[in-house]
C-alpha cells in the first residue's frame, strides 16, 4: 500500500498496523490524470470460521491497490458488532474500512455505540443509510423517531464527531424504487421520464419528474447537511448515471459521485435485485442472462463482458473510480479489471 495513505488511529502506539483515512481526501488528492481507483463491498459472513476466510479474501484483494472497502451493515443493526468488529480487523490489516451504518430499526444508544466505536478504533469512513424498513403490514413506523432516513443520520454524525468521518450518502440515478411507480395505460412519458424509465415484466415503470426534483433535492440536502460523497445504487446503463451526474452538477453538488455495480452471480438473483430494486437493464443484458441460466461459466463471461465494455465507457467520460459490490467473491471482479488493464498482478 502506498504510503502516504496510511494514518495512525486516533489510540496507536508506534508498532500498531492500523489504517484509516477520509475517503474524500484521498480522492482530493489524487492527479486529474490518473486511470480510475477501485474500491470494493463485503457483507458480513455468519460464523467466525467465514470472518476469517473473509479478512483473507480481502487482504488479497487489497493488493489491487483499492483506496477503500465498504462493509454491510445487517437490516435493522442484525451485524452491528460484527460489522464494527470487520472494520477493526480491516484497519489492522492496512485496509481503508467504509463501515455502513443504517438506522432503520435502531434505538438512538445502538447507534451512538456504531459511531463512537468506530471513531475511537480511528475509522474514518462511515457510509450512512437509512436502510430497508422491515416488511410489516400497515404503515411503518420509525424504531427512534429522530432518525426516520439517512438525512438524519448525517446530521447525527455530524453533531457528534464534526469532520472526523467522511460520510458517504447513496443515491439512485433512476429516482429511489419507492418512487418509481407504473406508468397507467395512455400515459405520454417526457424525454427526461424516457431516459430514466425501467421496463419490467409487468410494464413500463418510471420515477415522475415531479417525484425525480424531490429526489434530487433530497440529495442535496444530504451533501448540505455534511455528505463528502455519493455511492450510486448498482449501474448498468451508462446514460442514466451520465445524466443523474449533470443534474447533480446542476444543483451545485460538488461531491465525488462514484457509480456501483454489481456482479453478475447467479442468473435468479439478479432478475431478483434488478427487479427488487427497479434499476434500468438493457435488453440485451436481460437476455444473455437468461439465455445462460444455470450455466455458470456462460455466466460469468456475460458479466465479465458487459462490465468491461460498461467500465471502459465510463472511463472515457472521465469517470473518477469505480466501486464493486463483490457478493464477497472476487473472480469475477479480478476478470473485469483485468480486462481494463486494472489489475495489479
Amino acid at each position: 500500500m502506498n504510503s502516504d495513505l496510511v494514518l495512525p488511529h486516533l489510540n496507536c502506539d508506534e508498532n500498531c498496523n492500523c489504517c484509516s483515512r477520509r475517503i474524500c481526501d484521498i480522492i482530493a488528492d489524487r492527479k486529474e490524470d490518473e486511470r480510475p481507483f477501485v474500491s470494493f463491498e463485503f457483507y458480513p459472513p455468519k460464523t467466525e470460521k467465514g470472518a476469517e476466510n473473509l479478512m483473507k479474501r480481502m487482504e488479497e484483494m487489497h493488493k489491487q491497490g483499492d483506496i477503500f472497502m465498504d462493509m454491510t451493515w445487517g437490516s435493522g443493526g442484525s451485524t452491528s458488532e460484527l460489522t464494527l468488529e470487520l472494520c477493526k480487523r480491516m484497519c489492522r490489516a492496512g485496509i481503508n474500512p467504509n463501515m455502513h451504518l443504517t438506522c432503520t430499526g435502531m434505538v438512538h444508544e445502538t447507534i451512538d455505540h456504531a459511531i463512537l466505536g468506530a471513531k475511537d478504533a480511528g475509522i474514518m469512513n462511515i457510509l450512512a443509510l437509512r436502510g430497508d424498513p422491515p416488511k410489516l403490514e400497515g404503515e411503518w413506523k420509525a424504531e427512534d423517531e429522530k432518525f426516520t432516513c439517512a438525512l438524519d443520520l448525517v446530521k447525527h454524525i455530524r453533531e457528534c464527531t464534526g469532520d472526523h468521518f467522511c460520510i458517504t450518502v447513496s443515491a439512485y440515478p433512476e429516482g429511489h424504487p419507492d418512487k418509481i411507480k407504473k406508468v397507467e395505460e395512455g400515459t405520454e412519458l417526457t424525454e427526461s421520464e424516457k431516459g430514466r424509465c425501467v421496463e419490467l415484466d409487468d410494464g413500463v415503470y418510471v420515477c415522475s419528474d415531479e417525484d425525480f426534483e424531490k429526489e434530487m433535492a433530497y440529495v442535496v440536502q444530504k451533501v448540505e447537511a455534511g455528505a463528502n460523497m455519493i455511492i450510486t445504487q448498482m449501474v448498468f446503463d451508462a446514460a442514466v448515471f451520465f445524466t443523474f451526474v449533470k443534474e447533480c452538477r446542476a444543483r451545485g453538488v460538488t461531491v465525488p459521485i462514484i457509480p456501483g455495480f454489481m456482479i453478475i452471480k447467479a442468473a435468479a438473483g439478479f432478475t431478483r435485485m434488478t427487479n427488487y430494486c427497479k434499476s434500468r437493464v438493457p435488453q440485451h443484458l436481460k437476455d444473455a442472462v437468461a439465455a445462460a441460466k444455470d450455466d455458470k461459466e456462460a455466466l460469468n463471461k456475460v458479466s465479465v463482458d458487459f462490465f468491461t465494455a460498461l467500465l471502459q465507457e465510463m472511463e472515457a467520460e472521465g469517470v473518477a473510480g469505480f466501486h464493486f459490490y463483490t457478493l464477497n467473491i472476487e473472480t469475477n471482479t479480478y476478470a473485469i479489471l483485468d480486462n481494463l488493464n486494472l489489475k495489479i498482478h
